[in-house]
């Protein structure tokens, strides 16, 4: 029987990335957790480590399906997040975003549970104004192959809204921008991911178009802070939460290579299409109302996901 004062968790995507590292996190709180994954990008290796825990249960689960259970907070993470994972099957990904969001607003509506939607900076597209606040509405291509990700973070968000409307359904809206750090898979096909991974093996650094384009990274402990906060707060409509600190491709690629040691150089491929240009959050919200900022710097970042992955190679 759980202690009146222990909240219960349901984590969906909870063995991937970022809900491995939530999963931590609300463990090391003394809280109960309930991670279902259907294990297509998730590992099982990232949460084997609570397994044991009588705080903690495994189950392997599609959102797709509906679930019943009895918990006070759910944490909506489900979806495979990098576009070579979310291209694979498009029609999976965008089932997984709105019947996956429909499920779990169904159970959070029921069971009286708080939802954080763990939507993306995709919902801006390739940014038309930058940096991009809450309040711009985005340009996405609505046919084009990053649509079944993009548009359905969209839908998910208006399905949030919708719950909270008809139902008051406590919904809370995070606009997860680029992310990094240990637990990211090798095969991902994230710029960082991909070129540790270049390195480490010595072959020439990726880089598509000519480098210029940007993006601001966010390490994933700062992340999951701003997800907490964002959960423990009273604000309904979507919070960007990522790092403000805008960094070339090109730069990035300097200061990999340079990491270890490599002198292959770089290979220059086309712009993937419909790929962003600029992707830069506003993050005046968060700072002002959550008193949430990254802490952690990109050279810290680096250096903890470069160690990570010289562990995963070295095994």
């Amino acid at each position: 029987m759980k202690a009146p004062s222990q909240i219960r968790n349901l984590v969906t995507g909870g063995a991937g990335f970022l809900g491995s590292h939530l999963v931590d996190r609300l463990m090391k709180a003394g809280e109960e957790v309930i991670c279902i994954d259907n294990f297509h990008t998730g590992r099982k290796k990232n949460v084997e480590h609570w397994i044991g825990n009588p705080y903690f249960e495994l189950i392997r689960h599609d959102v797709t399906e509906p679930i019943l259970l009895e918990v006070d907070r759910i944490w909506h993470l489900a979806c495979p997040a990098s576009p070579i994972h979310y291209q694979l099957n498009p029609i999976k990904t965008a089932k997984t975003s709105f019947l996956g969001t429909y499920n779990m607003l169904g159970l959070a509506r029921r069971v009286e549970a708080r939802l954080l939607l763990a939507s993306s900076s995709e919902v801006y597209g390739n940014p038309e104004i930058h940096p991009q606040p809450e309040s711009y509405k985005g340009c996405v291509n609505t046919i084009g192959i990053r649509s079944c990700y993009d548009e359905g973070k969209r839908i998910a968000e208006t399905l949030c809204n919708d719950y909270l409307r008809m139902n008051n359904t406590q919904v809370r809206i995070a606009r997860i921008f680029n992310t990094y750090g240990p637990r990211m898979l090798p095969d991902d096909g994230r710029v960082i991911s991909n070129f540790i991974v270049q390195s480490l093996t010595k072959k020439p650094l990726t880089i598509y178009g000519k480098g210029s384009q940007s993006r601001s990274f966010c390490y994933v402990d700062d992340l999951i802070e701003g997800l907490i906060r964002l959960m423990n707060s009273s604000y309904s409509n979507p919070v960007n939460i990522g790092n403000p600190d805008e960094i070339t491709i090109s730069e990035v690629a300097d200061l990999i290579s340079k990491k270890f040691d490599n002198n292959e150089g770089f290979e220059y491929l086309e712009m993937p299409i419909d790929d962003p240009y600029r992707r830069q959050p506003v993050i005046d919200f968060a700072r002002q109302n959550l008193k949430w900022e990254p802490k952690v710097s990109f050279i810290d970042g680096i250096e903890e996901t470069c160690s990570y992955f010289r562990d995963y190679f070295s095994h």
